[in-house]
């Protein structure tokens, strides 16, 4: 990949990952867009990777307190922080068993296409916008129980189809379940530290047993998305914490109209066809 190629999938996916847009919809864009050749899931996974690293940073705490809870379960001990990791581990078996579904079928390949993405884009939109206007806003993170926390994990599950976005759509469970908005983000993201190491680790030893490694590309920009991702973060949860969801589903709808016009031609010689 050249320089350009992957300073601006660094920066699409850093920025992405975290706003509730969908990361993985607009990394299938970009080819369709640019005429460059698709990177491909290892690349795809690896900045994934690079983001992963972003919200171990920000968030520290939570990860020290996370970390200190799965200690606390191996001593056979019962505290708030042991449930925590106890919830966000069970909460991460829907992703890995869809995510490992998808790929040994062949399924992965075929849903990343741009027709996938504009509708994904709008149909969770819409669905985000009905979660922020009818949820309460009352619960925080600390009063999470276990099913709370599955139902959020088996919407990250559903968040592996190109479109739908991981922090959108767990972040739209949580806002069904009456969390305020920005403890919805934060658990989001926690929650998608397990999933995101899983496949990242999966993805560099499948790379290694083929005998090609992981391409040093992909491992550039892994290192400049975690950078775009630290920006991402901090401004997703600025936003939270003064105003509704409305940007985000704005974008998406937007962005899914703009696609499909593109796909199916609704303004010839105006839009170009992708």
């Amino acid at each position: 990949m050249s320089i350009e190629q992957i300073l601006v999938l660094a920066i699409v996916q850093g920025l992405t990952e975290f706003l509730p847009v969908s990361s993985s919809g607009h990394l299938i864009l970009i080819p369709a867009f640019t005429g460059w050749q698709d990177q491909g899931i290892v690349t795809d996974v690896m900045v994934h990777v690079g983001s992963l690293f972003a919200v171990i940073v920000y968030f520290w705490r939570d990860v020290l307190n996370i970390l200190g809870g799965c200690k606390d379960v191996v001593q056979g001990k019962i505290t708030q922080r042991s449930r925590l990791a106890t919830y966000i581990a069970f909460a991460t078996v829907p992703a890995l068993a869809f995510g490992a579904i998808l790929k040994f079928s062949g399924a992965s390949d075929m849903i990343r296409g741009v027709e996938v993405v504009a509708y994904g884009a709008i149909f969770f939109g819409i669905i985000m916008y009905i979660a922020d206007r009818v949820g309460p806003r009352v619960k925080t993170m600390e009063d999470i129980t276990f099913m709370p926390a599955m139902m959020i994990g088996l919407a990250q599950a559903v968040a592996l189809i190109p479109g739908t976005s991981r922090s959108g759509i767990t972040m739209t469970a949580a806002r069904f379940m009456g969390f305020e908005r920005g403890e919805a983000a934060r658990f989001s993201f926690l929650l998608g530290i397990p999933a995101i190491s899983a496949a990242g680790l999966f993805t560099a030893l499948e790379a290694f047993q083929e005998g090609n490694g992981v391409p040093a590309d992909a491992l550039w920009a892994a290192f400049f998305t975690f950078f775009a991702a630290l920006a991402a973060i901090a401004l997703l949860m600025a936003i939270v914490k003064r105003t509704s969801f409305l940007v985000f589903v704005i974008y998406r709808i937007g962005l899914g109209l703009l696609l499909l016009a593109m796909i199916y031609d609704w303004f010839p010689g105006v839009l170009p066809t992708v």
